[in-house]
């Protein structure tokens, strides 16, 4: 499971393939949500883990530090069951609505959010 492929090599379908503004590395952000609206990670697809993503119901990500891809859960048991997949109006990040079991932070908090606030301010806005 290692192997990326490359957008050429990927099962993915031309018409969102060529929707994507992918960086220098050919990966798009991936912005995953609860179905409740609770930003939980963010992670980084290439065609492939899209494809996978759209196809299995499965999240599936690429890996910058491991450089392979990687289901949510097939470790830790904390699958994401993906309902939505929404594209961005630039292309280059895509927002995965999903249903997560357990915690969806690999340090096993229930989102990658919850520890290090920068700012949280009471009542009034910005």
């Amino acid at each position: 499971m290692s192997t990326r492929l490359t957008a050429a090599e990927s099962a993915l379908d031309p018409g969102i393939a060529t929707r994507l503004k992918r960086d220098a590395d050919g990966l798009v952000c991936a912005v995953v949500q609860s179905r409740a609206g609770e930003v939980l990670m963010v992670g980084w697809m290439d065609d492939e883990a899209l494809h996978r993503t759209l196809t299995t119901g499965r999240g599936t990500y690429w890996s910058r530090s491991r450089q392979e891809y990687w289901v949510k859960g097939d470790t830790s048991g904390h699958v994401q069951h993906v309902h939505e997949v929404r594209l961005d109006c630039d292309g280059d990040a895509v927002l995965v609505v999903v249903d997560q079991e357990g915690p969806a932070c690999h340090t096993g908090t229930r989102t990658c959010f919850d520890t290090d606030v920068l700012l949280a301010r009471d009542g009034g806005g910005v």
